[in-house]
Formats: structure tokens, C-alpha cells, sequence
């Protein structure tokens, strides 16, 4: 169970009283971000591999980093792990060395569900290889796609099967795992899109059998930094887009450039963050069996721990944003609304409100200090799809484990406010 007093006092950005439930589109950063960020830049700020001490311990710093975000998604070993600018950057490049495995008539199958940076890059790779893209359409009655639809796509000339771990959009949580098995099946890699599932569960690569998983630091706490974990072997194989002098090894030689080694920092903390949560959450449960408080094991337990800690407490969430909401006359959730699938999403919730523009919506609760998203957030195809797109897409309120029952309550009375 969380220790909510706990968990807020680690977030500085939430002293200001307003009401964070933008978190989809970025969290706040704990406490351990900023001090692992602000100590790189003050005492190891340097570029890589030079012969002196600061640029040695900057290297140790991205080393340690490597390792915590390999026990944080399950990986065999941190080479395994590539940092880049973002999801869509580190997509977009991977895509290009993927994009050379290909060959015409060769098909590529990707869903209406998913952010476009799991989309567009596909759709790029089947123009410039003359590739065939086979769509997974999802029921838009509960924002959510079957392993039949996607069955259904996959063929003997499958190569690639590109999902999204959770939607950004409507929070869906999609069947990642059976889909992994129906793509290698076929002989297709599986690339997941785990940037929203990241925050709010537990995440292990090598359950999944995923050949590449990337997330973004951003969404889970820390700062501006995407991070991509594929296969040993199949980061070795693939040929990289990159400078001459660079590494020829992974993961480096996918790293592109002088990397922002203080993000990388920061993630790390992040995720130190997330272990003094796993200790706390096994802490309380020793203690409540009887127990003696001791470490909670490994870091990767640590890291499960919280995560699921977080996973549960989140449910609380999404019932009470689906009932209050739901209980608003004029307003539609888009996505899984019944009480007993709440496995099924993250505490992702959008909507529209009878005769009000989702940007007039985050306007007026602007006003009221309470910060949601509105328009399609890059998910354009679930929209499109909706027909929502030339409408103003939708309002999305996304919550995480720093929010509170009682910020959810201010959010609905401020939008019964507005049909009042």
C-alpha cells in the first residue's frame, strides 16, 4: 500500500497546489531526479571517454544509469538498453535500420490505437521499401482491439508487428504478450510502444519475449530522455545509421551523437526514486505480517514492488474518475468504462461534454488550477477513428500515483461546474 504522504512529499513541483493531471503528456520529477541532474551538471558535467577524471566519472554515472533502466524493464543486461532523445527519435532511428531487413511485398502490421510515433515510422519504412501495411482496427464502443483483429492481420509475409503497450488516448492496456507470441508465430519481430504503461506497472522484456520495448523517462518521473531495449543479438545484427568513429558494439553504436548525459542522470534517479517506494511498500508489509524490516531484496525486486504497489492504487483512480465523470449529464468517456475491467487501463480517462470544445474545457479548468490535455496527442488514427478529429479531438485527464481521490473530486465538481 502507498504512503501517499510519503509519495507527494517527493514531488517539489506539487507545493504550488494546482492539480497535475496533464501526466500523460509528461510527469512532474521526484526529488531524487533533480539531485542526481543537478549533481552531474555541477561535479561530472563532460563529454565520453576522455582520459581525465570528470569524463571518467560521467561515464560510471551513464553505466549506472544503463544498469538501473535494464532492472527496471527486466532486460538480460544493460548493453541491451540504447538512450536517445525520445521514443519517436530512437523509433525513427531503429526503423531505418529495421527498414533494411525488408522487402517489397513484405507487410508490416500496426494499429488505429497506437501514438503516431508507432505509426508514421512504419508507414515511412513500407513507402521508402515498398512494403505492404496491414491495419488492427479497434471497437470504438470500449477503445479496445482482439487478439482476433490482430490475428487477422498477421500473414506469411508478416515482418513486423508494432504495438502499443497501453494508449496514450483512452488508456486501454492492450494483450501485449499474446500479440508477441502471435507476431514471432509468423516470424514478424514485435516492437512495443511502452511510453504510457511505463508509469503505472511493472514491466519485464523477457516475459514479453519482445524483440524491442521503448519508453520515455519523462512519462515516468524523470526528465527528457527516451529509452529503447531490444535483443542482444538483434542489436549486433542490425547495421546502425551512424558516424564513422562512433562504436561498431551495442548499444552504443545506436547512440547517436553526444547524448544529454545529465537526462540520463536524472532517469536514473527516477528510478532510485521508485526503489525507495518498492522499500517503503515490502517495509510496511514485513510489518504487517509480524515481520523484522529488512532490504527489499534485489533492485529489480525493488523496482516490481513499486511498481505494483502503484498499479493497485491507480485502480482507485480510474473508478473514481469513471464514476464521477460518468455521472455528469452531456459527458462521454471514450474507452473501457466498466468498473470490473479496470485491469484493463491505466488511469488514462477522455472524454467529450455536449456542447463544449475540449479546448474550451481546459480552459475553464485552467482556471480552477487543474491542468488535463485536450486535441488528439499525437494519436491521430484513434480520432480519426472516433471521428473526433475535426471536432477537437478529446479532453484527457490522465492521473498518476502522486494524484489524490480528493484532486479527482475538484476535477468533477469543476466539470459539473461547467454544465451548470
Amino acid at each position: 500500500m502507498l504512503d501517499l504522504n510519503f509519495v507527494r512529499s517527493q514531488f517539489p513541483a506539487l507545493s504550488s497546489g494546482a492539480i497535475f493531471l496533464d501526466n500523460p503528456g509528461g510527469t512532474q520529477v521526484a526529488q531524487q531526479t533533480l539531485n542526481r541532474m543537478t549533481d552531474y551538471l555541477v561535479h561530472t558535467n563532460a563529454n565520453h571517454e576522455g582520459a581525465f577524471k570528470t569524463s571518467r566519472e560521467s561515464d560510471a554515472i551513464v553505466d549506472a544509469a544503463r544498469s538501473a533502466v535494464a532492472d527496471f524493464l527486466g532486460a538480460s543486461r544493460p548493453a541491451e538498453i540504447v538512450f536517445g532523445q525520445n521514443m519517436t527519435s530512437l523509433t525513427l532511428h531503429v526503423s531505418r535500420s529495421l527498414a533494411r531487413t525488408l522487402l517489397p511485398g513484405d507487410e508490416i502490421v500496426v494499429t488505429r490505437l497506437d501514438h503516431d510515433a508507432n505509426i508514421a515510422p512504419w508507414l515511412l519504412v513500407a513507402e521508402d521499401r515498398g512494403c505492404t501495411v496491414r491495419w488492427v482496427e479497434f471497437d470504438p464502443e470500449d477503445c479496445t482491439w482482439s487478439i482476433e483483429a490482430l490475428k487477422q492481420q498477421i500473414t506469411d509475409r508478416t515482418k513486423l508487428v508494432a504495438i502499443g503497450y497501453a494508449s496514450n488516448a483512452v488508456g486501454t492496456i492492450n494483450p501485449v504478450a499474446e500479440a508477441v507470441k502471435i507476431a514471432h508465430a509468423a516470424g514478424a519481430f514485435a516492437y512495443i510502444d511502452a511510453v504510457q504503461y511505463a508509469p503505472h506497472g511493472p514491466i519485464d522484456v523477457q516475459a514479453l519475449d519482445c524483440d524491442f520495448l521503448v519508453c520515455s523517462a519523462y512519462k515516468f518521473f524523470g526528465p527528457h530522455i527516451g529509452m529503447l531495449y531490444g535483443k542482444y543479438q538483434l542489436l549486433e545484427d542490425l547495421k546502425a545509421y551512424k558516424v564513422r568513429p562512433a562504436h561498431n558494439e551495442p548499444p552504443h553504436k545506436f547512440e547517436t551523437g553526444t547524448q544529454s548525459f545529465e537526462s540520463i542522470a536524472g532517469a536514473h534517479g527516477a528510478l532510485e526514486y521508485f526503489e525507495s517506494l518498492g522499500e517503503q511498500v515490502v517495509g510496511s508489509r514485513m510489518q504487517e505480517a509480524g515481520g523484522r524490516t529488512q532490504e527489499a531484496g534485489s533492485r529489480r525486486q525493488r523496482l516490481v514492488a513499486a511498481m505494483t504497489a502503484i498499479k493497485d492504487y491507480e485502480k482507485s483512480l480510474s473508478r473514481a474518475l469513471i464514476e464521477g465523470l460518468s455521472s455528469i449529464k452531456g459527458l462521454h468517456i471514450w474507452g473501457i468504462t466498466d468498473l470490473n475491467e479496470l485491469d484493463r487501463r491505466v488511469p488514462t480517462v477522455s472524454f467529450t461534454l455536449d456542447g463544449w470544445h475540449p479546448r474550451d474545457v481546459a480552459t475553464a479548468l485552467d482556471k480552477h488550477n487543474i491542468y488535463v490535455w485536450d486535441g488528439n496527442y499525437y494519436a491521430l488514427a484513434v480520432t480519426e477513428r472516433l471521428g473526433l478529429e475535426d471536432k477537437g479531438g478529446m479532453v484527457r485527464v490522465g492521473a498518476a500515483h502522486y494524484n489524490t481521490l480528493e484532486e479527482v473530486a475538484k476535477l468533477v465538481n469543476a466539470v459539473k461546474a461547467l454544465v451548470a
